[in-house]
């Protein structure tokens, strides 16, 4: 039971009021958001002053917490946090005891109490599972300086990130002017050995924002590795991530601390970098605008009947009907694409399939095939198989022998295509027994849920329109269930850190594939090998334990902290469900007015959480988000392969 249920009378009676407040920040000669309308890159101190313009509001804050309370009884690991097991013991947190907190806070704006809820969802290391309020994520803190490590003459250092003037010189002129303006010479920067940020050694600040602003990975290691730059696939480009450090979430911090040498002296100088913050909201030209733009509830904040005639000619305009399940991350980096400067990008031709999320190269030695995964979540789920069967066609008709896979700062995707990569490169044949290419899989069975599927079934709704819907699923002999089967009758139930955890009976996933699967893998599967950063997260990271838990493919992770052990994967949920999608659950299933239900929400945001578990092949009663499965291989980034994939695929 919600502990914010008996506040439901009060809220109702107070939504009369919310317009009035919505609309009523500063006066409008002192209003600071004026200062920074129409504005791309504006000073960190202009950006909080609009963005703190905003008092609190006590009914806004029991809307919103109503909504998460509830929507964290459908989260599958909240009992887990209560004592999370080795070694990802730093993301214990009791998350009733902070929700508690949160309601008992003082607060002076609407953004404190919103970066509160922020940070505490952010810290529970699952990236899956956060409270993301547009009104507060309209900005990113931007440093002309990224961080990086890398190892020189034999021993790993900090740096500023050498590329630095090619990369940072895509955000344009509006960015540098600044600088420029502030006669700050932050090209001079370029390659300088970081001796201190903030005054501490510049793997302990690293630690730091990892254990404080990284989120997204359960382990520290994997979080660390996030805090600096490092190369991508951002939409279907080549991109640079800008590193936690140099590219956090909020404007808070108007200046980064370095202790540094710079190239070519031998003399070490502490400078404070400035810090630019980048507006990436909706255009505004005061802060009622802002406000009614970025931060109140939109159309498509909460959830819709699906059963809607409308809704439903939607849903059937997608070439696959089925709603497709997913597991991913959002990268708030992400925000500010920066594409990977020109001179670091591959030369060497582009086989076919690579158009979209992956990147296929043949090697020099001709022997040897990659294929860089940006992502799972491509804008054609039918495109990505045809992708990856045009790519391994081209690799055999060339003679390749191995292929190298290059997971690197892969946020996940549909879960489908997880597994339908792993099947694609091993074989039909390697499944055995076990033909279905996943994982056993669970959902909580909270009394909600069980609702929510009852009812369902009752209205005879099927996996069209409901994520709840038996026929999304199939029986562990992998026959598929039909959409009247109550997979949560009767539940399934164990004891976690002292709490009666209920779930659903077990169930593999029903996935679409739209090209036939080899019966024999296409290589030797000895000669396939992963490389990435750990940065490796939801459909992405269950692609890789797949991988090593049942072929025990050779895996390599580069970068991060030297001596901090490293998991090759991120955080690695079975499904994820925005606010929107449960929230359409609830009410496609006729059970918005249910005294468990959420209310909507009055602002825009997304409370998105960890909905589904999959379970190890190695231990069927541990989650593989808890599982320790470290890399075979570790290796440093040097100067020629952290923002160089085609030398990292080399050397690999």
């Amino acid at each position: 039971m919600s502990p914010f249920l008996g506040r439901l009378a009060a809220l109702a009676a107070a939504l009369s009021t919310v317009p009035a407040i919505l609309a009523a920040p500063a006066a409008a000669a002192a209003d600071p958001c004026v200062k920074i309308a129409g504005k791309t890159f504006v000073p960190p101190a202009d950006a909080l002053a609009c963005m703190t313009s905003f008092p609190f509001n006590e009914t806004l804050r029991q809307n919103v917490l109503d909504v998460v309370s509830r929507v964290f009884d459908f989260y599958t690991f909240e009992d887990y946090y209560l004592k999370s097991p080795a070694p990802f013991q730093d993301s214990t947190t009791n998350i009733r005891a902070q929700l508690a907190r949160i309601n008992q806070t003082h607060y002076a704006t609407d953004f404190d109490f919103n970066k509160d809820l922020y940070d505490f969802t952010t810290q529970l290391n699952d990236g899956h599972t956060r409270w993301f309020p547009d009104c507060s994520t309209s900005f990113q803190n931007i440093l002309p300086a990224p961080i990086v490590t890398l190892e020189e003459n034999g021993q790993q250092s900090v740096f500023v990130a050498p590329d630095s003037v090619a990369f940072i010189t895509q955000l344009g002129t509006e960015f540098t002017s600044f600088f420029d303006g502030i006669k700050f010479d932050w090209q001079r920067l370029a390659g300088a050995r970081v001796l201190e940020i903030e005054g501490v050694d510049p793997y302990a600040y690293a630690v730091r924002i990892a254990e404080t602003q990284s989120g997204n990975y359960l382990d520290l290691g994997v979080r660390v590795n996030s805090a600096f730059s490092s190369y991508r696939i951002s939409g279907t480009t080549f991109s640079q991530r800008l590193g936690d450090i140099s590219g956090p979430q909020f404007p808070t911090q108007d200046t980064l601390t370095l202790k540094l040498i710079p190239v070519n002296s031998t003399r070490a100088e502490t400078v404070k970098v400035p810090f630019l913050t980048n507006y990436l909201g909706v255009p505004f030209t005061n802060g009622a605008d802002f406000w009614a733009l970025n931060c109140a509830a939109k159309p498509d904040t909460n959830g819709v009947d699906n059963k809607d005639s409308a809704v439903l000619a939607n849903l059937s305009k997608r070439r696959t009907t089925r709603k497709l399940a997913r597991a991913s991350i959002v990268d708030v980096s992400a925000k500010t694409a920066i594409g990977l400067p020109s001179e670091f990008q591959p030369t060497l031709p582009a086989v076919n399939g690579s158009e979209g999320v992956i990147k296929s190269f043949i090697l020099p030695d001709k022997k040897t095939g990659v294929m860089f995964v940006g992502s799972f979540e491509p804008d054609d789920f039918d495109q990505f198989q045809t992708d990856v069967q045009a790519t391994i066609t081209q690799f055999q008709e060339a003679g390749v022998s191995q292929l190298l896979v290059d997971l690197t700062n892969n946020g996940g995707g549909f879960v489908c295509l997880g597994q339908f990569l792993h099947a694609f490169l091993t074989g039909t044949k390697s499944l055995g027994s076990f033909q279905n290419p996943g994982f056993q899989s669970t959902n909580r069975a909270n009394p909600l849920a069980q609702k929510i599927l009852a009812s369902d079934i009752a209205l005879g709704l099927d996996s069209n329109v409901a994520f709840y819907a038996g026929d999304n699923w199939a029986f562990l002999n992998n026959t598929q269930r039909s959409s009247s089967d109550n997979y949560m009758s009767p539940p399934s139930s164990r004891v976690i850190n002292g709490q009666t955890f209920v779930e659903s009976q077990r169930f593999l996933d029903v996935c679409p594939f739209s090209v036939d699967l080899p019966e024999d893998p296409p290589f030797d599967p000895s000669k396939i090998a992963i490389v990435g950063n750990g940065n490796c997260a939801s459909t992405c990271a269950m692609f890789s334990t797949l991988m090593n838990e049942r072929h025990n493919t050779k895996i390599a992770l580069f970068g991060g902290k030297p001596g901090l052990a490293t998991q090759f994967k991120g955080m690695a949920g079975n499904q994820v469900l925005e606010w929107f999608d449960i929230d359409s659950e609830i009410k496609t299933a006729n059970l918005k007015d249910d005294p468990l239900a959420p209310p909507d929400l009055l602002v825009s945001g997304d409370f998105r959480h960890n909905w589904r578990i999959a379970y190890s092949f190695l231990d069927e009663t541990l989650p593989i988000e808890y599982r320790s499965e470290l890399p075979h291989f570790r290796f440093a980034y040097t100067a020629d392969t952290y923002n160089n994939p085609q030398n990292l695929w080399t050397f690999a």
